[in-house]
């Protein structure tokens, strides 16, 4: 049996002749750029989030470019974030002209370490931007605290989160402005790119929209530098239909993590995120770390089983950064997670068969790797 990391097949075959049906919809109308099914699908998401507004773009790195600028953040601002991400993280903040300042990871969250904010901040920093990685929730009050304290804003990046919950309210909702992704193969998807910025603020929310139209106030009158960041309407008419499916979806996700958590308890050289009270994760990646990780991937390929890894190299060690001369070392618990996080097949159509196959498939790998 091979069985992948990920495959939209079931689940895009599921949904086709009733996706095919609303693009029809979209092209009888026109709404081709931004238009009635981008528009119908903020406030749908905007019910499900609770929040006041939905704007969507282009992309999730436009929406958390979006986000910092209307948080304020400008050239030669600081903005508090994390390595251990994908790179679009930082990349919003170096396109408002400011700086990424990496804070280290809590490892039982693999987000912001809220104990390293406070040695992190400067009289520059304009924002704090942590990330829901991997569906599991950061521990967001003690984060809010300290903002609240300091005059900063909050930024969350939830782009791998949209379902998941903290302290029973979901995420992407506590920040002054947040973010979301809809790349194809996030928890709720799009067909292509999309993204989205969520707030409680109307002249955030009035701001986004113009920026994303090229900053027009009216027609022909552009009030600042603006963008191009519309949404294609088929994704919108794409996202809604998928919205419906999203709680089935992560419940699923939430009964296979079980079964993994379940069976690789006590599995030697294995280490997993630990449950916490708090929060309620949606697993868009299932990650397990191990000290031999290159050695266990190529075990697990022999057996049929494909994986991936989330990240393995930290921002602040990329090529592009190398301006902030940031060591190997300087954040080590990121750059522990980065070497040696595994991320297991995950997603809602895996049948009980797979995930048998997989846990058979680690456990054996794992025993074999111990000897």
């Amino acid at each position: 049996m091979s069985i992948p990391f990920l495959s939209l097949q079931d689940q895009t075959a599921s949904l086709k002749s009733q996706v095919l049906k609303a693009f029809e919809q979209v092209i009888d109308t026109q709404g081709f750029a931004s238009g009635p099914a981008v528009a119908a699908f903020e406030k749908k998401l905007a019910s499900y989030l609770g929040v006041r507004d939905v704007v969507c773009v282009n992309s999730g790195t436009s929406a958390l470019h979006a986000a910092l600028l209307c948080v304020g953040v400008q050239p030669g601002d600081d903005v508090l974030t994390v390595s251990h991400t994908w790179i679009s993280t930082a990349w919003a903040v170096s396109y408002c002209g400011a700086n990424p300042v990496f804070c280290d990871i809590d490892p039982s969250t693999c987000g912001m370490d809220p104990a390293d904010i406070e040695r992190r901040l400067t009289r520059k920093t304009r924002a704090i931007l942590p990330v829901h990685l991997y569906g599991q929730p950061v521990d967001l009050d003690p984060i809010l605290d300290i903002a609240r304290r300091r005059g900063i804003s909050v930024v969350e990046d939830a782009a791998q989160s949209i379902g998941a919950r903290y302290k029973h309210r979901q995420t992407g909702t506590f920040g002054l402005v947040n973010a979301t992704s809809f790349y194809p193969g996030k928890n709720l998807g799009a067909w292509g790119e999309g993204g989205a910025v969520m707030t409680d603020d109307p002249e955030i929310a009035a701001r986004v929209r113009r920026l994303r139209d090229h900053a027009q106030a009216a027609r022909h009158q552009h009030v600042e530098i603006g963008f191009n960041w519309r949404m294609d309407g088929l994704q919108g008419a794409v996202l809604s239909i998928k919205l419906d499916q999203l709680d089935a979806w992560n419940l699923r996700r939430q009964q296979i993590a079980g079964r993994y958590r379940a069976a690789f308890g006590d599995l030697p050289g294995l280490r997993m995120l630990p449950a916490h009270a708090w929060c309620e994760p949606i697993w868009h990646v299932f990650p397990v770390f191990h000290g031999k990780r290159d050695e266990l991937r190529a075990a697990l390929d022999r057996h049929g089983v494909s994986t991936g890894v989330h990240y393995p190299t930290p921002v602040h060690l990329q090529p592009a950064y190398a301006h902030l001369n940031l060591r190997p070392g300087s954040l080590p618990a990121a750059e522990r997670a980065a070497a040696e996080e595994i991320s297991l097949p995950m997603f809602a159509e895996l049948s009980d068969g797979q995930v048998d196959e997989v846990i058979r498939a680690v456990s054996a790998a794992c025993h074999q790797l111990a000897r």
